[in-house]
């Protein structure tokens, strides 16, 4: 019998590649309920999730290549995380900052977790974790860019970067967001509608950045660069893993970009490691012309989590989160 959570992804992603990304992910079964007559926003978020996952493994290669090893195995991957970036300034028709995200996780009920300061980003970093079903709906983490910490050229160049952005979600989106905050449910054809604008809501927002201001935003924060390039699309797809030092000799072994040290928490008991970010051609504006240059774009990473007592430990590490931001500062376009 059809779910509703397969029926919600077969109609944002279509057939195959909703029936690909299932068996490429861990499902929890509470999640698999037959279509009845509403959508629940765990099920919404769920799919959202799922959509959000499988982009990023189709634009970062090695990604792509380790899942399909382990689907070739018969093992499903355990989505802990995805985090994206936004910026704290005013951002043409989108709301600033981290608001922009948070309207959506709020509604599909995602709750902030806990804040993580990264002072050497120049950056805050904020963990919105889903109240129903905490360690089965992946986590997202949501930083957010300071620029007036940053020179006034700096903070010009954002300003000229994010002027043109536009809003992905309309008056009716917001309404179905409203009602789903309320009823924490939405009717189907809400619900269908609905979830193609969200998965839109992670992509770049703004248009083609001028070369100069992206070269004058990398001399200060290579974090800032990025969003320029990759807007809000997800920086990093995370898979849970159980024994990360394993995995990642494993995937050393194969010849796969995996980073060379393993971040660890203070507590000890959250570690992680990544691939190095794909990269990828953009286009940027220069003399009047586009032109395509390669830089950093997202990666993969992997996360190994402890219990506490009979817990999951969901938490983060402002000094792990600051190790692997630097999977995208590698490789960027300095100069013409």
């Amino acid at each position: 019998m059809e779910s509703g959570l397969y029926r919600l992804l077969d109609s944002a992603l279509g057939a195959a590649a909703a029936t690909e990304t299932f068996a490429q992910l861990q499902v929890a079964p509470a999640l698999l309920r037959p279509v009845g007559e509403l959508v629940s926003r765990a099920e919404l978020a769920q799919a959202l999730n799922m959509a959000l996952f499988r982009d990023v493994t189709r634009r970062v290669p090695a990604a792509a290549d380790y899942v399909a090893e382990q689907q070739g195995r018969g093992q499903r991957l355990c989505f802990d995380h995805g985090a994206l970036r936004t910026v704290a300034w005013p951002s043409g028709a989108l709301p600033p900052g981290e608001a922009a995200i948070t309207r959506v996780l709020r509604p599909l009920g995602f709750a902030l977790a806990d804040n993580y300061p990264l002072p050497a980003l120049k950056m805050s970093g904020r963990a919105w974790c889903h109240e129903d079903m905490p360690e089965d709906i992946a986590q997202f983490f949501v930083s957010e860019l300071h620029p007036e910490r940053f020179s006034a050229e700096f903070q010009a160049a954002v300003t000229r970067v994010l002027a043109s952005s536009r809003d992905p979600l309309g008056p009716q989106d917001m309404a179905w967001l409203e009602q789903l905050a309320r009823d924490q449910t939405l009717p189907w054809a809400a619900a269908l509608a609905l979830l193609p604008r969200l998965i839109a809501c992670f992509d770049r927002q703004h248009g083609p950045v001028s070369l100069s201001d992206y070269q004058l935003l990398l001399q200060e924060s290579a974090e800032m660069a990025w969003i320029a390039t990759e807007g809000t699309a997800f920086n990093h797809a995370t898979d849970r893993v159980t024994d990360l030092e394993a995995l990642a000799e494993a995937q050393r072994a194969l010849g796969r970009p995996v980073k060379a040290k393993i971040e660890v928490s203070r507590s000890g008991r959250v570690k992680q490691t990544a691939f190095h970010a794909a990269q990828v051609q953009r286009q940027f504006l220069s003399e009047g012309k586009l032109i395509a240059l390669t830089v950093p774009g997202s990666f993969y990473e992997f996360i190994e989590r402890a219990r506490v007592g009979s817990e999951l430990d969901l938490a983060f590490d402002a000094g792990n989160a600051t190790g692997i931001f630097k999977m995208t500062a590698q490789g960027a376009v300095s100069a013409c």
